[in-house]
């Protein structure tokens, strides 16, 4: 029997205006809300990313995020 999904958490989070603009097509894409998209995504982080490109990525992110932020 399936696990019934509960989204017993509501974090309050900020995104930038592109991140959120991402988050909501794809969570459109696959039929879902925004906190079930997310709940998915987390729940399944393992099998959905690539770990070396997301290093990297996070590596550049992180190396630009100063700059972002001004």
């Amino acid at each position: 029997m399936p696990k019934r999904l509960r989204l017993t958490r509501r974090p309050n989070i900020a995104m930038s205006e592109d991140g959120y603009r991402k988050l909501r097509a794809l969570a459109v894409e696959a039929g879902l809300d925004d906190g079930e998209f997310l709940s998915f995504l987390f729940e399944h982080w393992g099998s959905v990313i690539n770990e070396e490109k997301f290093l990297a990525r996070i590596r550049l992110f992180n190396s630009e995020l100063e700059e972002r932020k001004k």
